[in-house]
Formats: structure tokens, C-alpha cells, sequence
């Protein structure tokens, strides 16, 4: 895993200062030549330095390279990233110039209506894979938001994680509101956050809740740590506070499962009073999974009903319904047309 500190070390041992630093990594975020700058860089750079860019530059770009584009109807487009190493993961870029990174290839949790999840975690990405994906988007189109919302678990990979959030948010460019950690909900997670600084970058943060029943959500996230729904919501309200961001609260409504009056009356309990938004996101069909997208009328039902009882909800639509936009979709199609290609090559010619 290619770490943004290792790159950090390997320029300071070749002779840059600080400033040296900060205008190469502003220009690999901004999708720019490394060597770019308001001043030629024969004028600010030092030589060691700067003959080593073209093999630094080499290997960035070997980190991630887009395999495949899928545009959407409604704006976005998924992209399929490949990695140095052969392995796979999906980023997203999103409506209004934002876009989703993956954290893992693969992912622990397990959840059950998650094809990510389906195969466990095959290995962590360093923070430079992680903030790539976010060079490759801007070469495409404007990144002003970037959301930890892709395949993986970011609370499974902390120092990557918070290591690419801090440079995007120093030297790209991106407001601390913009950076948007999601997460299942992990008390490592929260110990993380209270630790920051007033100096350093301050995430908003997203929460995967999808019910308030515990069993149930022991049952739909199996492998999630076991924190209490509330302690969660108390928690995270702390930090909500500290950072002036609201919580965005995740909530895939899978039909007849967690969109029932019950939860209706439990998001209330929960959240009313709250400073956060609750966005109920309408399940992207998974086949073989066994859920269902609920009926449109019932789903705008259910957010009108927790908008009339106090609670600030969004109803939003998974981007990219229309090309396998569920997280791990694009990958796992990719992965079957492979075993069926190598099947096919594997079978007697007759």
C-alpha cells in the first residue's frame, strides 16, 4: 500500500521544504503535471527534486487507472478503478461535483443487502489509492465534495483514511463539511474524532444506521460492532455539536423490512431534537439478495411522515440505478464475465 507520508518522505530526502511539498501534491490533486505552478519549477524547485518527478509522476499514476466508465441518467458515473496490484474497486462521481471513494477492496461487515461485502475483505488501500480516486475524478469533471461512501468500511482502515481526508482537505482544495466520513458506527471511529485539533481537518459524518430495532440490525449488519444505537446517536450528536456539521443518517429502506410505522416511531425517538438529517435511501436490487426497493408511494410516505413529526429527511435515490450503481455491482460483473471467460477457455475444444 502506497502511503501519502511515504511520498511526503521520499521528497524531503531528496531536498524539498514544506512549500516543495505542498506545490507537488496540489498538482497531483488538481490532475495537473506534478511540475505545475504559479512559478516555473526551475525557479522554486530543487534539482534533485525535480529530476525525480517524471518517475514520481510514473508511479501516481500507476496507483489507479479508470478500467471502465458508466454514465447514468441521472448525471453520475461509475467508475471502475483498477489498482496496481490487479484488484478492483468502484468510485462514483456524483451529481453537483461530488464524488464517492472506496476505502477496502472488499469489505468486513457483511452486510446483508451489500454485494461488497459478499466476498469478506481482501485488503485495505493506502491513503495515496484512496486520494487517486479523487485525482481520476477531477480529470473528468469538477470535485468539490468527497464522500468515504464506497466499498469498505472506514472505520477498518483509520490512518488511511483520515491521512487522505487531511490532504484533501489542506491541499485540495475541499471544505472539512465536503469531506464526509461514513461509517457503520465503531467507537474507534468516535475516540478519532474527539482526538482532532482545532488545526486539523474536521470531517462531517455519515452514519449507516438503516433501523432502530438492535436485533435487527444485528441481523442486517452481522459483523458491525456492537455499539448500542443509542450510545451511537449520543455520540455522534457530540461531534455534530463540536464540528457544526449535522449527522447524515444512512438509511436503506428495503421493502417490508425496516419501512413500517414501528421504525417511523423509533427514528423519531431517536433523532427528534437531533442535529441531523436522515436520508432514506430506497434499496438498489441486488439479485439473489432476497430484498426488495419498496413501492415510490410508500417510500415518499415515510419521509413525509418523519417530516411532519420534526425530523429533517431527504429522500435520495442511490446514483446510478441504471448501471449497476448499488456499491460492488460494477465489480462483481466484471468479475463474473471473467470466470465465465476463463471457463470457456478451460473447456475441451471439440
Amino acid at each position: 500500500m502506497t502511503r501519502i507520508e511515504t511520498l511526503r518522505q521520499r521528497l524531503r530526502e531528496l531536498g524539498a521544504k514544506p512549500a516543495h511539498e505542498a506545490r507537488i501534491l496540489r498538482a497531483w490533486l488538481q490532475g495537473r503535471p506534478l511540475d505545475a505552478g504559479p512559478r516555473r519549477a526551475e525557479d522554486v524547485l530543487p534539482l534533485a527534486v525535480r529530476q525525480a518527478l517524471p518517475a514520481l509522476a510514473a508511479e501516481l499514476e500507476a496507483l489507479a487507472r479508470v478500467r471502465s466508465e458508466h454514465p447514468g441518467e441521472d448525471g453520475s458515473a461509475r467508475l471502475l478503478i483498477g489498482l496496481a496490484d490487479g484488484q478492483t474497486v468502484e468510485s462514483v462521481l456524483l451529481p453537483r461535483d461530488g464524488l464517492c471513494v472506496s476505502t477496502q477492496v472488499g469489505c468486513a461487515v457483511g452486510c446483508t443487502f451489500c454485494m461488497t461485502g459478499r466476498d469478506g475483505l481482501l485488503r485495505q488501500l493506502g491513503s495515496a489509492e484512496i486520494v487517486a480516486q479523487a485525482v481520476l475524478g477531477r480529470r473528468r469533471r469538477p470535485v468539490k465534495k468527497v464522500v468515504f461512501m464506497g466499498m469498505g468500511e472506514p472505520a477498518h482502515n483509520l490512518d488511511s483514511v483520515f491521512a487522505a481526508i487531511e490532504l484533501l482537505g489542506r491541499e485540495g482544495g475541499i471544505g472539512h463539511k465536503n469531506l464526509v466520513f461514513s461509517t457503520v458506527g465503531d467507537r474507534r471511529v468516535f475516540d478519532r474524532l474527539e482526538s482532532l485539533s482545532a488545526g486539523d481537518v474536521r470531517p462531517a459524518l455519515a452514519l449507516s444506521l438503516h433501523t432502530t430495532d438492535p436485533d435487527l440490525r444485528a441481523r442486517l449488519l452481522p459483523r458491525a460492532p456492537r455499539i448500542g444505537i443509542d450510545e451511537m446517536v449520543e455520540r455522534a450528536e457530540a461531534w455534530a455539536r463540536a464540528s457544526g456539521y449535522p449527522i447524515q443518517y444512512q438509511w436503506t429502506l428495503l421493502a417490508g423490512v425496516n419501512d413500517g410505522d414501528a421504525e417511523i416511531d423509533g427514528i423519531v425517538r431517536l433523532l427528534k431534537g437531533r442535529y441531523a438529517v436522515m436520508n432514506l435511501i430506497p434499496y438498489n436490487e441486488n439479485e439473489g439478495f432476497g430484498y426488495r426497493r419498496p413501492d415510490p408511494g410508500k417510500t415518499a410516505a415515510m419521509a413525509s411522515a418523519l417530516h411532519r413529526r420534526g425530523i429533517l429527511t431527504k429522500l435520495r435515490n442511490s446514483a446510478g440505478q441504471d448501471v449497476d450503481g448499488g456499491c460492488g455491482q460494477l465489480r462483481a460483473r466484471v468479475a463474473v464475465v471473467k470466470r465465465r471467460q476463463r471457463a470457456a477457455s478451460a473447456a475441451p475444444s471439440g
